[in-house]
């Protein structure tokens, strides 16, 4: 892929690659407008100053990156991103490459991080986690040419290739699960709203309860931290029809109901049933251990490791589809009280 340079700029900017020198120098020779427009080019196409030496070169940077738009404080108790981690390494490792990692604030920083990695020549390619409808940071990195792999899709991802599990067939799973245990008053405490696999996810839940007729389900957005996932299922729990059944999006949110219903004197799962999406070691070392959503997160980082150094390699790289989510039924989930 190329790399942005002065000749780019210049050729943008419709002037000698000396001005765009001297503008992004601050060295006179240019007029305060032409230093402004070469300079907001520079920073369109992702092209840094401070990199020009390596960009002489053309040194790879042997290295690859990943931005989580998470506060920074929950991703060290959230095992997925742990795991997914731990695959990607392991891939990169084993060819001689690191992986860069960043936490952000927003979608706007993120992309910033992008524009700045890809100018400064830190990074050969990125991965794009979390992945939103309609989201801004597909175009720019298009607009860029930096390599890239989306972990997930289906769809949503322009030109860019990419990996996915298919959420809506495992969420199916889990409800006709707990329907067949003779549930009726499902819940579901969902994800951070916006991002594409929540959006999937509560699709394929509300169109399966109205096909089923199952009227009083209900999804309650959160935020994958413990602490939300606990008011969320306070606040069900509390009303007048309580579900006697929840499915949470993330294996923290569920361990968090677990203890909420307890607090509030529910047996597990006599009073209600619980079930975890992201199967994981806390799933198992709980009590009731969690039935839960699971398949090997390990192998997927590793498979979009291995399918992005192919795109940085300029290898052509299609669309993939991995492994679906499938249940392990563990102590967690029973038949709903015989009064309901």
């Amino acid at each position: 892929m190329k790399r942005p340079t002065i000749a780019d700029i210049a050729r943008r900017a419709g002037v000698s690659k000396g001005a765009v020198s001297y503008a992004l120098n601050g060295q006179p020779g240019v007029s305060a407008a032409t230093r402004e427009r070469i300079i907001a080019i520079a920073q369109e196409i992702g092209f840094n100053p401070n990199s020009a030496a390596r960009a002489l070169s053309g040194a790879a940077a042997n290295a690859v990156g990943l931005t989580l738009c998470r506060p920074a404080r929950t991703l060290g108790i959230e095992p997925f991103f742990m795991e997914l981690i731990s695959g990607v390494e392991a891939e990169l490792s084993a060819r001689s490459y690191a992986l860069t990692l960043q936490v952000v604030a927003d979608p706007e920083a993120e992309i910033a991080v992008f524009r700045r990695w890809w100018g400064e020549r830190r990074v050969d390619g990125v991965f794009v986690c979390d992945l939103r409808v309609d989201d801004r940071r597909i175009p720019v990195l298009e607009r860029l040419q930096l390599p890239a792999m989306v972990i997930g899709g289906p769809g949503h991802t322009g030109t860019l290739a990419n990996v996915w599990c298919d959420d809506g067939a495992a969420l199916v799973e889990a409800v006709e699960y707990l329907v067949a245990l003779g549930h009726h008053r499902i819940a579901r405490v969902g994800g951070l709203p916006g991002l594409l696999h929540t959006e999937i996810r509560t699709r394929a839940f509300t169109d399966l309860c109205a096909r089923l007729g199952l009227s009083r389900a209900v999804t309650v957005p959160s935020d994958y931290t413990g602490e939300e996932g606990g008011r969320a299922t306070r606040r069900l729990l509390s009303s007048p029809e309580r579900p006697t059944a929840i499915l949470y999006d993330n294996d923290v949110m569920a361990i968090a109901g677990l203890a909420v219903a307890q607090e509030m004197g529910l047996s597990v799962p006599a009073d209600l049933s619980i079930v975890a999406w992201d199967d994981s070691a806390l799933c198992q070392l709980v009590h009731p251990a969690l039935t839960a959503l699971g398949r090997d997160i390990p192998a997927y980082g590793a498979n979009a490791a291995r399918r992005l150094l192919a795109v940085v390699a300029g290898d052509p790289v299609d669309d993939f589809q991995d492994q679906t989510a499938h249940l392990t039924p563990r102590g967690s989930t029973g038949p709903p009280p015989r009064d309901t």
